[in-house]
C-alpha cells in the first residue's frame, strides 16, 4: 500500500523529506483489531514541524500524519465495536483515555461516530480535538463570554471559532489577512482586526466597546502575549495550544498582578474526543476545508500551502471518489 514517510536529510536549514513509498499492508494480530481503508487524510502544522526537525522525539521512516477517515475493511475475531464497511475517523492521540491532566499509558487508536462528507471528517480529528480541549477543558468558555481566537485561518483556530459560537460566546479574531477576518465573521465571529496594524489591540478594544476578554485561545506565541495582558479581564485565561510564530512568550509582572493564567493545551483524551464528536453532531458543525487534492502524489503541494500560511481551513488529500465534499 502507499504511504508518506518522514525521511531524514542533512540539509541546512533542516527540512526532512516527505517520501511516497510502498509499505506492507498491516496485519491484524489480536481479536478486536480493525483494518481501516483510508479514504481521506488532512494536514496539520505538526507535520511541518516534524519536517523542520523541531517536533520532539521524531521517529524517521515512519508514516506521517495524524488525521484520517475511511471505512473498516477487515476485523479480526468477533468485535461488537467494529463492522466491515462502517465509516470511522482516526483518533489522533494515543495513550490518553480520560485523565484531564495528560496522557496515561493505555493505547487506543480508533474513534467512531457520525461523520459528515469524508473530506470534512478527515479534517476534524486533530484540529477538532485540540480546539475542544483548548476551548472547553482549559479555557472553560461559556455562553456570553468574550473570547479572542488568534490566527484565523488555521484548522484549530477555525474549529475553536465554531465551537465558541455554538456555545454562545462572543468571538473575535485576529489575522494578518483581512480577507480571512471577513470569512471568520461569516462563520459567526463578531469582528476581527489585522495584527500587523499599529495598536491592533486598541482596535480590538474599540470593537468590544472596551469590554475585556475572558479567554484568549492562541496558537502563535511570541509578542502577542503583551497585548493579551491588556485585553484580558482580571483573572482572565490564555490558552496556548502551539507557538507557530515564536517559541517564547512574554509573561510579565503586569500579567501576574492581574492574576492572568496561562494554560498549555495539547490535543486531548479519548473522552474529550468523544465529547467533541457528540458536540459536532449536535450542532451540525462542518469543519472548514480550504483545498482538496486527489491523492498522495500531491502531498508536497499541500505542504507548500501550509508553510506559506495562505489556507483558510484544512488541507485534504482525497484517496477515494466517495470522499469528495
Amino acid at each position: 500500500m502507499k504511504a508518506i514517510i518522514v525521511e531524514k536529510t542533512n540539509f541546512e536549514p533542516t527540512y526532512h523529506n516527505a517520501k511516497l513509498v510502498d509499505i506492507p499492508k498491516p496485519e491484524l494480530t489480536e481479536d478486536g483489531q480493525a483494518l481501516l481503508d483510508v479514504h481521506a487524510v488532512s494536514f496539520n502544522h505538526r507535520e511541518v514541524w516534524i519536517r523542520k526537525g523541531v517536533y520532539p522525539v521524531i521517529v524517521f521512516d515512519t508514516v506521517l500524519g495524524a488525521d484520517g477517515v475511511g471505512r473498516i475493511a477487515q476485523v479480526k475475531g468477533n468485535s461488537p465495536k467494529h463492522k466491515v464497511g462502517e465509516r470511522v475517523v482516526v483518533m489522533p492521540s494515543v495513550g490518553w483515555t480520560k485523565d484531564p491532566r495528560g496522557p496515561e499509558e493505555d493505547y487506543y487508536i480508533l474513534g467512531g461516530g457520525p461523520a459528515p462528507a469524508l473530506c470534512r471528517a478527515a479534517g476534524r480529528s486533530l484540529a477538532g480535538l485540540t480546539a475542544w480541549r483548548a476551548v472547553f477543558t482549559k479555557g472553560q468558555v461559556r455562553k456570553g463570554q468574550n473570547v479572542l481566537i488568534t490566527g484565523a485561518g488555521g484548522g484549530v483556530a477555525l474549529m475553536a471559532l465554531l465551537f465558541c459560537v455554538a456555545a454562545g460566546a462572543n468571538v473575535y479574531v485576529n489575522s494578518s489577512d483581512d480577507a480571512k477576518i471577513l470569512k471568520a465573521i461569516e462563520l459567526g465571529a463578531q469582528g476581527g482586526v489585522n495584527y500587523k496594524a499599529d495598536r491592533w489591540d486598541s482596535q480590538l478594544q474599540n470593537l468590544t466597546h472596551d469590554e475585556p476578554f475572558d479567554v484568549v485561545i492562541d496558537g502563535a506565541g511570541g509578542d502577542g502575549f503583551k497585548a493579551f495582558t491588556k485585553l484580558l479581564r482580571m483573572g482572565g485565561i490564555i490558552v496556548s495550544y502551539g507557538m507557530t510564530v515564536k517559541s517564547e512568550v512574554d509573561y510579565t509582572m503586569a500579567a501576574v498582578l492581574r492574576n492572568i493564567e496561562v494554560r498549555g493545551s495539547t490535543m486531548g483524551s479519548r473522552v474529550e474526543f468523544g465529547e467533541m464528536i457528540d458536540f459536532v453532531a449536535k450542532h451540525k458543525i462542518k469543519p472548514v476545508v480550504s483545498q482538496i487534492w486527489p491523492g498522495l502524489d500531491f502531498a508536497e503541494e499541500a505542504f507548500k500551502v501550509i508553510k506559506a500560511g495562505t489556507q483558510f481551513g484544512k488541507l485534504v488529500l482525497s484517496l477515494k471518489n466517495d470522499s469528495i465534499l
